[in-house]
């Protein structure tokens, strides 16, 4: 009987075995962890040592440290988690000594025991203990940081690669003037680490998910721009050749064009203003052609804030040539100019609708940028900025100051400023008056119409002074 008892109580011995094994391996990482700390010379407080050691004034200088302080607790967390889970065991078995030593445990399920709830654990504390990057005090030429401050806030790879600053491969200074590229991330992405690191999760060379949603709400929220991915993207299954551009301007494009799963509607006739199912609110109607034919001509002028193209290329006849929409549609205005020869870009944003599909699949330009972006364009080049339906009363006055004055920097001097239809509440009128006034600009049109009782439309098109200096 006692040579029997001893096989049934081996899984036992060897569990109160691992128990004290993973308690030594969390006080080893944790002296581990402190000795890097005090190489790294955290732990010395002479500044006459750190500037013989790092031969400058402030080594950690933009290093995150927090970050690779939360890393380190993640790491011994993770043992702990899994110490916790073994000594569970361990008491579930010592409360059930009588079933256990009536019950046989295979040797197949004692192995997916180990690797389930000790060997991945074990792995990945590893993985994320090797992850963890500490300045390099040698520093890369002119710099005193070798690693990106960022780099442990995020544990995917694929995003430490893409923020990891990349040096000229011959070691000389590179095409732009600098030592390393730097890819970019928006600074809020940091508060969305979980978000960020599932659209940054995927196989190298593989398709991506259908995640451009999750992209879009990251973007909404900061993290803007985004790092660059490599995986394919996906695309309609039967895409369709695009119609001719004398027949695309004004015919709704061909269904089969559009990935249609993130979206309510599966198809364009879906997005009509009188479906309430729909899926979006702003620009309602916007999928309408035959609605969309009148806009900004003679036979829809209802308003006095209304103005017509051919009363704004007058101001300036034969110097209008390129523009900026920046608002929400279906790319209308850009093909209202394109017929007067003049080319648009259309800012766009896939607001509960193929925005940007529709617009491109018209044959005109899309921009995919928020409100969140320095616009992608050089100072002084462009001749137009038209803004619609997407600057309302509801915005920040401080962060339409920073937006017009973006305008004014990649406006052209006399180039023209077009506020199509502004509105706001009448006691925010002069807030707003002012904001569009302090720039300086030349009036050509200024109407205020009123749109209820309480609210008030505004249009006027400025004209950018020079400012030679």
């Amino acid at each position: 009987m006692r040579r029997s008892c001893l096989p049934k109580c081996r899984f036992g011995r060897i569990m109160g075995w691992l128990q004290i094994l993973l308690g030594g391996l969390v006080i080893i990482v944790s002296i581990s962890s402190l000795f890097k700390f005090y190489a790294a010379g955290f732990f010395l407080r002479n500044e006459d040592i750190c500037r013989h050691v790092y031969g400058v004034r402030d080594e950690y200088g933009g290093f995150d440290i927090k970050a690779l302080s939360d890393r380190v607790g993640e790491v011994l967390n993770k043992l702990d988690s899994l110490q916790e889970k073994l000594e569970s065991a361990v008491q579930q078995m010592e409360k059930n000594k009588d079933v256990l030593h009536t019950t046989n445990i295979t040797k197949l399920e004692f192995k997916k025991y180990l690797e389930e709830q000790v060997i991945r654990p074990l792995y990945s504390a590893h993985i994320s203990l090797r992850l963890i990057r500490l300045p390099n005090p040698e520093g890369v030429r002119n710099s005193t940081m070798k690693e990106e401050p960022l780099i442990n806030t995020f544990v995917i790879e694929e995003i430490r690669k893409y923020i990891t600053p990349k040096e000229s491969r011959i070691g000389k200074i590179n095409i732009y003037g600098t030592e390393r590229i730097y890819n970019t991330i928006g600074h809020a992405c940091v508060l969305y680490k979980k978000e960020l690191e599932e659209y940054m999760n995927y196989d190298i060379g593989s398709y991506c998910n259908d995640d451009w949603n999750l992209a879009q709400k990251l973007m909404f929220n900061g993290c803007d721009p985004l790092p660059r991915r490599r995986c394919l993207t996906r695309a309609s299954k039967v895409y369709q050749k695009p119609y001719p551009i004398n027949e695309s301007l004004w015919k709704l494009p061909d269904d089969r064009n559009v990935r249609w799963s993130n979206y309510q509607c599966r198809n364009f006739q879906c997005l009509m203003s009188n479906n309430s199912k729909r899926g979006y609110s702003k620009c309602v109607g916007c999928f309408e052609m035959e609605k969309e034919k009148l806009k900004w001509m003679i036979t829809n002028k209802s308003l006095p804030v209304d103005f017509l193209i051919s009363e704004i290329l007058a101001i300036k006849p034969g110097e209008i040539r390129i523009g900026l929409d920046f608002g929400v549609g279906t790319g209308t205005y850009a093909a209202r100019m394109r017929e007067n020869n003049v080319t648009v870009v259309s800012t766009a944003l896939n607001l509960g609708a193929p925005f940007n599909e529709m617009i491109a699949l018209r044959g005109l330009v899309p921009l995919y940028v928020t409100l969140n972006q320095r616009l992608p364009f050089f100072d002084n080049i462009m001749d137009l900025i038209h803004t619609a339906g997407f600057l309302d009363g509801w915005i920040d006055l401080q962060l339409l100051d920073f937006i017009l004055f973006d305008w004014d920097r990649i406006l052209r001097p006399g180039g023209l400023l077009w506020i199509d239809r502004f509105f706001c509440n009448k006691k925010d009128l002069d807030d707003f008056m002012y904001m569009f006034l302090q720039l300086r600009y030349k009036k050509h049109k200024w109407v205020i119409s009123p749109k209820s009782k309480d609210e008030v439309y505004f249009s006027a098109v400025l004209e950018k002074p020079p400012r030679a200096i």
